[in-house]
């Protein structure tokens, strides 16, 4: 063990202080626990005792905290988590490049911030790439950051309507045996995406530019036949897809169009013994130009802590019974800088190819 020091911070400004600090010193006493230092405050000085090397890393998250905090961007005890989680990954990581990096949607009070270094690499994915894979546990922002990039760049004018669309396959249920008209079927699959739309937008403006067509929420089987042209498509739960739906979906784009792809494929709903289409859409088509996969863990989970703990005990339990998905989060974990990441700029997307009903490309 690494003898004992101690590493002093000075904090000129009052309210900076006061802010890094938190409520009676809350984000202090997380600091320490989290790291098994002890961490004082005085006057204008912050002070931390304990192990060498965690005494550093206390230290490197106080001082990136306080530059997080000059820029004028909150800080909240569960960003303070985030700091310690991430710092302890990268010591070379840049909080204030990940959180400050917002996503701003124009004439809305919206900004909407990678919380951890995978979504930083999302956004960055996203941003640069035609395609892009999201696969990772619940909880970890994928949709909800991509919707955020969608409605940024409908209302920059970059795109001209934005399709969101999801597979309507959950939990063993069929559409023939539910209730009501098609809409009324479909509507309780989609309404994640309408949630995450509302989160964006005022509600009334979001059902005027849906009412318009500007803003389409389908099921996947509504894009058979299309070209989607000047649009920001987002296919949510992908894991629910056949490696046909998949195959159909991505040949659906067309000029001046880029599509996020998410899911979680130890949540799959399909019938026993059928393959995933996000599972085999990535094992070809990563490395591809233009094609970004990015791999979320348990560590990435931003909703509540509990959720966190959740998935992490799920998957000891999915390690246990050897379930053949794991391996495809065993690489998550090293994959902590943009050279892991296909973020290349775009490239022109060929025309549609019509796809034969019967699973052929016609």
């Amino acid at each position: 063990m690494n003898d004992e020091k101690a590493s002093r911070l000075v904090i000129e400004d009052p309210s900076i202080f006061q802010r890094l600090c938190g409520a009676n010193d809350e984000y202090l006493r997380v600091i320490g626990r989290r790291l098994g230092v002890q961490i004082a405050a005085r006057g204008n000085e912050v002070t931390v005792r304990g192990d060498g090397f965690a005494v550093d890393l206390g230290a490197a998250v106080l001082k990136q905290l306080e530059a997080v905090l000059r820029r004028g961007h909150p800080v909240f005890v569960a960003d303070v988590v985030r700091a310690v989680d991430i710092l302890s990954t990268d010591r070379n990581a840049s909080l204030e490049a990940v959180w400050v990096d917002t996503v701003v949607i124009a004439g809305t009070r919206s900004k909407i911030a990678p919380k951890n270094l995978n979504q930083k690499l999302y956004v960055e994915a996203v941003r640069s790439c035609t395609i892009t894979f999201g696969v990772g546990p619940a909880g970890t922002g994928k949709t909800y950051l991509a919707m955020g990039m969608a409605v940024a760049a409908l209302l920059r004018n970059d795109v001209k309507r934005i399709v969101l669309t999801r597979p309507a396959v959950e939990a063993g249920e069929k559409l023939g045996f539910l209730p009501g008209d098609l809409a009324e079927k479909v509507d309780p699959y989609l309404r994640p995406l309408y949630d995450a739309l509302n989160d964006m937008m005022d509600v009334e403006r979001g059902r005027k530019l849906i009412e318009k067509g500007i803003i389409e929420v389908a099921p996947l089987a509504f894009m058979r036949g299309r070209t989607l042209n000047d649009s920001f498509v987002i296919l949510d739960e992908a894991q629910n897809t056949t490696p046909e739906q998949m195959r159909m979906f991505l040949t659906r784009l067309g000029n001046n169009s880029r599509a996020a792809v998410t899911g979680d494929i130890t949540q799959t709903d399909l019938d026993p013994g059928k393959m995933s289409g996000l599972e085999h859409a990535v094992s070809i088509l990563e490395g591809i130009d233009g094609i970004g996969v990015v791999r979320f863990t348990e560590k990435d989970v931003v909703r509540h802590p509990l959720v966190q703990r959740i998935v992490e005990a799920y998957g000891r339990d999915d390690a246990s019974r050897r379930r053949p998905h794991a391996q495809l989060y065993a690489r998550a974990g090293r994959r902590q800088d943009m050279g892991d990441v296909t973020t290349v700029p775009p490239v022109p997307v060929p025309a549609a190819t019509e796809v034969d009903p019967r699973g052929g490309v016609a």
